[in-house]
């Protein structure tokens, strides 16, 4: 089987296991009279970081958790924190300091009995293997995390495409805010 076909079918078969109600529960917490502050580290954050830049060009006021320019978080916001194991360092901790804040927590991982988990307001799961799965757990032949961030990536611009038909956010309109 060649290369491409093996992850194809690993991205496919982590995409059935989601379920589509999470999905739906996130979207529906979404809403452009909130602020929305996007975590992550590593790939996961880059994953996380092209999110927040489709939900800017949707017309949400969103920020990168790290970025010079990004506020301090407020009640009431929305804070989404993406985490394959649900025990990255700086996200548990920025996702501990959030909700202290009164924030809303949207944790997405691959681990529903992790901390980020525990902490979530509203948890998405994306079963997709990370780098500390090893022995049964390693459903991938990828390196690392590759096969959750993949799977991460797709899901969450689903979850775009998804507000942008509730919103009505035609593709021009999107077009208008990109650089």
């Amino acid at each position: 089987m060649d290369t491409l076909d093996i992850i194809l079918d690993e991205i496919t078969s982590v995409l059935s296991k989601v379920d589509k109600n999470q999905i739906d529960d996130v979207v529906n917490c979404i809403s452009k009279d909130k602020r929305i502050f996007v975590d992550g580290e590593g790939r996961s954050g880059l994953m996380g970081k092209g999110f927040a830049m489709r939900l800017m060009h949707l017309g949400y006021t969103v920020y990168s958790v790290g970025e010079t320019i990004t506020p301090a978080v407020s009640k009431d916001d929305i804070y989404l924190s993406i985490s394959g194991s649900g025990e990255s360092g700086n996200v548990v901790l920025n996702t501990k300091k959030a909700k202290e804040k009164g924030c809303f927590i949207i944790g997405v991982s691959s681990k529903k009995t992790s901390t980020l988990a525990l902490l979530a307001d509203k948890l998405l799961i994306v079963s997709g293997t990370t780098k500390g799965d090893a022995g049964d757990e390693r459903k991938s032949v990828q390196l690392l995390s590759s096969l959750f961030d993949q799977s991460i990536h797709i899901v969450l611009d689903a979850m775009c495409l998804m507000l942008s038909k509730r919103d009505n956010i035609s593709n021009s309109e999107a077009t208008a805010k990109h650089w």
